[in-house]
Parts: structure tokens; sequence; C-alpha cells
């Protein structure tokens, strides 16, 4: 009986021990990256923390698909981006590619999307 309750105390202490301060809230973001119209793909759309937003974890990202479309990911937490306002790049192979370094640089980027709680559905970011 005792190794049976040393048992539950351990686990239920490994089990506390885990919860840390849990996993944030995430919001769906789905959309397309393209270039004049056609969508871009052999690349990753990355997503930065803006001022103000306060995410400190791995930057959101997605693999592009062949049609240029993606859905936004936070390590490890799942699919979806913690709300709030983000920088979004993209990959810097992908940027140097289309000859548009800037688009591999948070600090340079013309791309940002402010992310509601509700999420975004089908925003498109267009190469100019």
């Amino acid at each position: 009986m005792r190794c049976l309750f040393l048992a539950v105390a351990f686990v239920a202490a490994a089990l506390v021990g885990c919860g840390g301060k849990g996993a944030p809230k995430l919001a769906p973001v789905t959309g397309k990256v393209t270039q004049q119209g056609t969508g871009l793909s052999a690349g990753v759309v990355y997503f930065y923390p803006a001022t103000g937003n306060t995410w400190t974890g791995e930057p959101p990202t997605s693999q592009l698909q062949l049609d240029g479309g993606f859905t936004i990911s936070t390590y490890p937490h799942g699919e979806g981006v913690p709300p709030g306002e983000w920088k979004v790049t993209l990959s810097p192979a992908l940027a140097g590619r289309i000859k548009r370094p800037d688009y591999a640089d948070r600090n340079k980027t013309p791309w940002s999307l402010k992310v509601p709680d509700e999420g975004v559905k089908d925003h498109t970011f267009e190469v100019k």
C-alpha cells in the first residue's frame, strides 16, 4: 500500500511540475503569400512580435504550400498565433530568390498583421 501511495504522489508531483505557466492562447491564422498574383512557395513565413507584443517564445511560422498558402503554428503549442501585433517576414532564401531582401528582415519588412482573439482567415501578403 505504501508503494502505491508513493507512486501516486510521484506521478502527481510530476504532473504539477510539468504544468509551468501553461500554453498560450492561440488564434488561427491562414493566408497566402503572392507576387504579381501568383503564390510563392519553397520558403517559410515568420511572425515576429511588433512593438507592444510581449511574446517571448519561438516565432510562429509556416512552410509555404505550392500555391503560396500557409497556416501558422507556434512551436511547441500547435496551430495558431498568440493574439497581438506581428511583423511578418519571409525566409532569407525566398526573399533572396525574389530579390526582395527587406522581406526577410523584421526591422525592414513592409508587412505587419494585427491578430485578434478570433484569428485571421485567408489574409494575403503581396510582395510589391
